[in-house]
């Protein structure tokens, strides 16, 4: 297994690249209310991803192999859709979630990251599912520093989760980013610490977890790319791009709209980004496209 370590250049170029992702994400907010389709969202986020940031959609034809090109610019996926949802003619009504997950390529580097959206007022349910959710993918970040090991991030994930009674899905996982959509090293979000591959400095990865409210077993659609939950209880997912460093981590998807971290890592997220790094947002997390 090879773990590219980034140069500084290369840690400036992500950074430029992460920052393009979580602005799209900014974009998108105020479109996503009851009434709009998931081909629409899709099509202003290619359309300013193409022509206001002048970058690639990284999903667009992406094929790995035993796959069909991905048809969009983006993921969207709704309700009990796990990951990996094409947009098309899907209406959002009031009362539904959705995980918008954005990759760009700028300059021949990714920049990947994903949000929870509400439509209208969630129900309880769904709004709890989405704030644990973003504090299993906090939890998770927070173990991340030069000598620790992946399974730390795992391990913290996965008992987060335990605690609410939710699942953490296993199929699917966090991985190295860079000039490559997917790199090693596969970062799980279940597991156990001080297991796994030792962090260094230099390396950039996404902590993404997916949580099911129900069970954890998932299903493919005949479309061969939509990941839905088999029982059909909803799920959420949360992903942030980060740079390990020797005494902690830099949150690279960053941008002037994103959801505030909780406020049990805010001070060590404010103390870990460099000083001309844009300050995190003051949303709570999902509540941005509420309408």
């Amino acid at each position: 297994m090879y773990i590219p370590i980034k140069d500084a250049d290369q840690i400036e170029k992500m950074r430029a690249a992460c920052r393009d992702g979580a602005l799209v994400l900014d974009y998108i907010a105020p479109f996503v209310k009851p009434g709009v389709t998931t081909g629409e969202l899709d099509r202003l986020c290619h359309d300013f991803i193409v022509n206001e940031l002048g970058d690639i959609p990284a999903p667009l034809n992406y094929a790995p192999p035993g796959y069909t090109p991905f048809p969009k610019s983006i993921c969207t996926s709704v309700n009990h859709q796990i990951c990996h949802g094409i947009p098309g003619d899907k209406v959002l009504k009031a009362g539904d979630v959705l995980n918008i997950d954005v990759t760009v390529i700028k300059d021949g580097w990714h920049g990947d990251t994903s949000r929870m959206f509400y439509v209208g007022e969630p129900s309880v349910l769904a709004r709890r599912l989405s704030e644990v959710t973003y504090e299993c993918m906090w939890l998770g970040i927070e173990q991340v520093r030069a000598g620790a090991f992946l399974g730390d991030i795992g391990a913290a994930i996965q008992a987060h989760a335990d605690k609410f009674g939710y699942s953490v899905v296993r199929e699917f996982c966090g991985h190295g980013v860079g000039a490559s959509f997917h790199e090693d090293p596969q970062v799980l979000h279940y597991g156990k610490a001080g297991t796994g591959v030792q962090m260094e400095a230099g390396m950039i990865f996404t902590v993404e977890p997916m949580i099911n409210a129900g069970r954890r077993d998932i299903r493919e659609m005949p479309d061969g790319w939509t990941i839905v939950t088999r029982d059909r209880s909803l799920s959420a997912q949360w992903e942030h791009t980060v740079l390990v460093t020797e005494t902690g981590y830099e949150i690279l998807t960053v941008s002037p709209g994103m959801p505030a971290p909780p406020a049990f890592v805010a001070r060590q997220v404010a103390a870990s980004q460099p000083a001309d790094a844009p300050s995190a947002g003051t949303q709570a997390p999902g509540t941005q496209a509420a309408a």
